[in-house]
């Protein structure tokens, strides 16, 4: 990746929806050019998708969940992989400290937190995890 690369993918960080016309104008490029770009950078798995963030009280009925989850032996690609299938998770993060995975959760209500827990959990390769439901929020980027 070059500056163009990391400069557009900038831009679609502040604005997803940006049209490939107004992508090239604040790039200085052809749109021929940020459309091979967008290609490249998806087909090289860079770019996995395009999505909608809203603000953390937009969706007042979801139910948000921090899980810390840590991992046995060399078991952490096949636990990622089966966690980035599950519908429960929004985000999943590698970290380091006492777990080795942090996933945030979203559910509609409490009873659809549960299934997505049991689900979690039966995932082979995870030793140990602990969950803390959000209640509020005080700061949002």
């Amino acid at each position: 990746m070059d500056s163009t690369d990391l400069t557009l993918i900038g831009l679609l960080r502040g604005n997803a929806r940006a049209n490939v016309a107004t992508l090239a104008r604040k790039l200085g490029v052809a749109r021929g050019t940020v459309t091979q770009r967008m290609r490249r950078l998806e087909d090289a798995g860079v770019i996995v998708g395009y999505t909608v963030r809203l603000r953390p009280d937009a969706e007042p009925q979801t139910i948000r969940a921090w899980m810390g989850i840590a991992v046995e032996g060399n078991e952490a690609r096949a636990v990622i992989a089966s966690l980035l299938g599950e519908p429960g998770v929004a985000t999943l993060h590698d970290t380091n400290g006492r777990w080795d995975l942090l996933a945030e959760l979203r559910a509609a209500d409490l009873q659809e937190l549960s299934r997505v827990l049991e689900r979690i959990r039966l995932i082979r390769g995870i030793s140990q995890s602990e969950t803390s439901i959000h209640l509020q929020t005080y700061r949002a980027a």
